[in-house]
């Protein structure tokens, strides 16, 4: 990727930072604003070179992928006569493994148009045809949004009603032949007790370990976060946890889409709540325990109006919280960074640009942050760059996805659940290699630690069809029995 972006970095200048952490470069623009700049959203290609997607007010949905030495010319991705349902607050989702990527968007009128879903193969150069999700025939649909699995097939969240927009519940439609066709839809929106924000969209995130649905609810005016959590591949969502607990009471619905990301057993959430103030808040939920904490990101503060829209990406543990802040008569797009989430998150964070702003996205990859906004005071759609110092740590644990593992009480060994593991590997922090002898059943792997040195390691899974699946983990010393 450094080879590749190097060109970015020596058109921008340096324009220093207020993280210690991040060096910033100056803000390019991604297209001319005739092509629009509503709902900007950036993934990376398997070299971490950034793809932007976003609509524009006429539902025309457009690509821009940067091509060594700047974004390329716009492409439109939605057919000539099929119109897109954006806005500012929703539009077109993508979402990337590698150079896999697949967009989603609405057609309008809502009433009548399909889900659509679109793939590429080649990093964003080119997407297929059109492929519909669902069956509108049956009834009404609105704000998909999309994920991969491990082996590369997409995920499908979105909301549907019955007819005349009423019983609003949001379900993941499952692909397991890369997007030509969908399974049935799976219902996610089962545990919070109310029902659903109608107006707020959601997300779905994936790891090998889980699949998880974040959105609102409205419980009787109550718009509390909550995730609905499958462990079979989407097949089901038999668990759900409420993220959110901040009780925040509208009348009104609130189209503030939640976000998040999966590392190991944990799901790290961001959403918006005028519980408090107009706050942005992070929520660390265990998988396995189902135990939430939740907190915001700054607090309130001196001239802070509101804060909005928030974005979270991650490379490894290397993390990033964007997000929209009014301050005063300004509105500011930020952003937060930790090198390793799982330890800590800072209070501090970079005021990304000024002006008449809405709407951001981030994205994170080889040691650098990818930010992108909606610059209303030009009409385009805006980039801009930092670089941090990435840890090797953090390298060996980016390089694929993460995967959840169970230390066993006497801390012997650990266990790993994940259908056809083929060999495992743990790595310590000056790059030596251990072969792990495993002893495996059905789905299930234990992995004897026993004659392992205490210290950190990367503990890296393969399995089938070329997969890799790392893990940050500690062996600690086995206490000795005491002498009788």
């Amino acid at each position: 990727m450094i080879k590749i972006f190097i060109p970015l970095l020596l058109l921008l200048s340096f324009r220093g930072f207020s993280q210690k952490s991040i060096f910033w470069y100056d803000p390019v623009s991604v297209a001319d604003k005739t092509y629009g700049n509503l709902h900007p959203r950036v993934v990376l290609d398997k070299s971490d070179n950034p793809v932007v997607l976003w609509g524009d007010i006429n539902g025309t949905a457009y690509i821009s992928k940067w091509n060594g030495t700047s974004f390329s010319e716009p492409v439109q991705v939605n057919t000539d006569g099929v119109h897109v349902f954006t806005e500012s607050w929703a539009g077109p989702e993508i979402a990337s493994r590698g150079d896999t990527m697949y967009l989603v968007y609405k057609q309008i009128p809502e009433e009548k148009g399909h889900i659509i879903i679109k793939h590429s193969y080649d990093g964003g150069k080119n997407f297929s045809i059109e492929q519909e999700v669902e069956d509108s025939g049956i009834y009404l649909t609105r704000f998909p949004t999309v994920a991969i699995d491990p082996y590369g097939n997409p995920l499908v969240a979105f909301m549907k009603f019955d007819e005349g927009f009423i019983n609003p519940e949001y379900v993941v439609a499952k692909s397991t032949d890369l997007g030509d066709s969908f399974s049935h839809y799976a219902l996610v929106t089962d545990y919070s007790g109310g029902k659903i924000s109608d107006c707020c969209p959601a997300t779905v995130i994936e790891s090998a370990n889980a699949t998880v649905a974040l959105y609102r609810d409205n419980l009787r005016g109550i718009r509390n976060i909550w995730a609905g959590i499958s462990t079979n591949g989407a097949g089901s969502f038999t668990k759900g946890i409420q993220v959110d607990y901040t009780n925040w009471s509208s009348s009104a619905c609130q189209p503030n889409a939640p976000h998040g990301i999966i590392i190991s057993d944990t799901i790290y959430s961001v959403y918006m709540s005028g519980g408090d103030s107009s706050l942005i808040y992070l929520s660390k939920t265990s998988l396995s325990g189902l135990s939430t904490v939740s907190f915001p990101v700054t607090g309130n503060f001196t001239g802070l109006v509101s804060q909005n829209f928030p974005r979270i990406a991650n490379s490894g543990n290397a993390t990033a919280i964007a997000w929209e802040q009014s301050v005063g008569s300004n509105t500011q797009i930020c952003m937060s960074f930790a090198n390793d989430i799982t330890k800590e998150f800072p209070s501090k964070y970079d005021t990304i640009v000024k002006g008449v702003l809405s709407n951001t996205d981030v994205a994170v990859g080889s040691g650098h942050v990818f930010i992108v906004w909606q610059d209303d005071s030009s009409g385009r759609v805006i980039s801009r760059v930092g670089r941090f110092a990435e840890t090797i740590e953090n390298k060996m644990l980016a390089e694929n996805t993460t995967i959840a593992l169970i230390t066993a009480k006497n801390g012997k060994y650990f266990t790993v659940y994940l259908p056809g593991i083929t060999s495992c590997l743990m790595i310590d922090l000056q790059g030596k290699e251990y072969e792990m002898d495993m002893k495996c059943k059905k789905n299930v792997c234990k992995v004897n630690i026993e004659d392992m040195d205490p210290g950190v390691y990367i503990v890296r899974i393969f399995g089938k069809d070329d997969k890799v699946y790392n893990y940050k983990y500690e062996v600690k010393p086995i206490p000795e029995k005491p002498e009788k």
